[in-house]
């Protein structure tokens, strides 16, 4: 294996995620065509070790990760630290990222900030800058694909508008008089209430 195959190796460990190509290069000081080739040279390497690792390509970049048959290790050996409200921002920055932070401070509230927090340390999140805004925007990583071993997260879909049910228009008009259409109706609001006779108060 070249040295540069070495020093992928070393970047993609240390850094724990996935790096694009231009990422790599910059990492490692040389040339995009190169980190190519280092790039083949390594996962050849990979691909002929019987380990518990490899380099995969995934819609972020290349990364070195554990082995599909040796997940449950880490749920094993590495419990999930985090709270409640930590899990449901996280559930909710998955069903609807990319969310901008301040989105999701105005869903989750003002303790998001400090869940935000958590969720990058332990590599469930990332967040990318906005070049027309001051918030972020955030997203789940590879890691929480693999961690809750999901595939695809289900697509929110806008509720449908509700038509008004008989219950609504009686609401609006109790008696179902209308004064326009109704000319006894317009006559009983626009007259004064008469007083009772004499023979209707002896009944």
């Amino acid at each position: 294996m070249s040295s540069l195959a070495t020093t992928i190796e070393a970047i993609l460990y240390l850094k724990g995620q996935p790096l694009s190509l231009a990422k790599l290069a910059e990492l490692a000081r040389c040339e995009r065509e190169d980190i190519e080739e280092g790039l083949i040279d390594l996962m050849d390497e990979y691909a002929h070790r019987d380990g518990a690792l490899e380099i995969v390509e995934t819609v972020d970049g290349y990364c070195l990760q554990l082995k599909e048959r040796y997940r449950f290790l880490v749920d094993m050996l590495i419990p999930l630290d985090l709270g409640v409200g930590a899990l449901r921002t996280l559930a909710a920055i998955a069903l609807r990222g990319p969310i901008s932070q301040t989105d999701l401070v105005d869903l989750r509230g003002s303790g998001a900030y400090q869940h935000v927090q958590e969720l990058l340390a332990q590599g469930f999140i990332r967040k990318r800058k906005q070049s027309d805004s001051r918030s972020s925007l955030v997203q789940v990583t590879d890691k929480f694909y693999q961690h809750f071993e999901i595939d695809q997260l289900p697509e929110l879909r806008p509720k449908a508008a509700r038509p008004p049910s008989p219950a609504d228009v009686e609401e609006d008009d109790p008696d179902g008089a209308d004064p326009e259409s109704d000319p006894e109706a317009a006559d009983a609001v626009d007259s004064p209430p008469t007083a009772p006779s004499a023979v209707d108060s002896l009944a």
